[in-house]
């Protein structure tokens, strides 16, 4: 069973504006990671059936291990093709916001969807999103965009017209905003959802490999550079920090996505609880924190980073240089967590 969590009337509105618009632009955050993508590519996939003409725009590019994903050839990204990514977002007469709440995390393209006069639509999962769409679909209790945009499309009773390519980018981001599924997946329904996406004919197995379990010897050795000499401890408060600078991460010729997972290596020595990486990219410094038990590092992000995230997975960016932003860090520790 698959409960009906998003309210009828707001299923109705958005069954009423899909059939209103025919010129759709999806939207998602800047640094789009697994739910990003998988999210705005299985809506894609989904209204296309619905023979709808459909644009994906992304600030700024997409990790390579998420490349494999169908559609992933069609998506415009500002930061290679602004003219055609203003001008696509601005014919359009129906916009999706999706895996973000704020228009300050599309980047450089958050004042081309203000000022759009499209019919805007907000599906996400983090706390506090703003009001800047027609209608928002917001449930920060749900582990994934991904998950949400499946139940939009069960509420809808479409789930017949889904197609693999769908089911594929869905389960994407469901497994990847889960840890593969190792934090904020308890709830049941999640397992009844990936048995509807398995029965779309999904290889689960291979879609863990090419987006989770595929290296090159550039990304192991930057990696394995990053917990020798830039990793340090905390056991006075369970934490761990990891750092690198865009000279150390050119040096192994770093590619977008090469960095992902780095943040949870540390969860795996014994009394760190609490872990975050931060790495200086060309217009601010990324934060990624991650946490096990009932650690909160979304209030960290949220409070301190200008992000949100889940309750164990969360990020944000600090603008200034990457000492300020490592000192932000050792001056907030403390204020979260207790000596041991």
């Amino acid at each position: 069973m698959i409960t009906p969590i998003i309210s009828a009337e707001k299923i109705e509105k958005l069954r009423e504006a899909i059939l209103l618009h025919n010129n759709i632009v999806i939207t998602s955050h800047v640094s789009p990671d697994g739910d990003a993508i998988g999210s705005s590519l299985g809506l894609y996939h989904f209204l296309r059936k619905l023979n709808k003409q459909v644009t994906v725009v992304m600030p700024d590019m997409v990790p390579r291990n998420l490349h494999f994903l169908s559609g992933m050839r069609y998506v415009v990204v500002y930061t290679q093709q602004p003219e055609k990514a203003c001008d696509v977002i601005a014919k359009a007469d129906m916009i999706f916001s999706l895996d973000y709440n704020a228009l300050h995390r599309i980047d450089k393209l958050s004042s081309v969807v203000a000022e759009s006069k499209a019919y805007k639509v907000l599906i996400d999962h983090h706390l506090d999103p703003e009001p800047f769409c027609d209608l928002t679909i917001s449930h920060p209790e749900i582990s994934s965009t991904c998950e949400l945009i499946f139940r939009v499309i069960w509420q809808m009773g479409h789930y017949r017209i889904m197609g693999r390519s769908s089911a594929e980018a869905i389960y994407t981001g469901m497994m990847t905003d889960t840890g593969n599924f190792t934090y904020n997946s308890n709830q049941p329904e999640i397992y009844n959802i990936i048995a509807q996406l398995v029965k779309k004919r999904i290889d689960k197995d291979q879609i863990y490999t090419l987006a989770c379990n595929t290296q090159t010897a550039n990304k192991l050795l930057l990696n394995s550079y990053a917990i020798c000499n830039k990793m340090e401890l905390f056991p006075e408060y369970g934490a761990a920090m990891i750092y690198l600078t865009r000279e150390e991460m050119a040096s192994y010729n770093f590619q977008k996505g090469d960095c992902d997972g780095l943040v949870n290596v540390p969860l795996s020595i014994k009394g760190i609880y609490f872990s975050v990486f931060i790495r200086e990219d060309k217009e601010y410094i990324k934060i990624s924190l991650r946490s096990q038990g009932d650690f909160a590092v979304n209030s960290i992000a949220s409070e301190h980073f200008g992000g949100g995230g889940h309750m164990n997975a969360a990020g944000g960016e600090f603008y200034g240089t990457l000492e300020e932003a490592i000192a932000k860090f050792r001056e907030v520790l403390p204020l979260y967590c207790e000596k041991k």
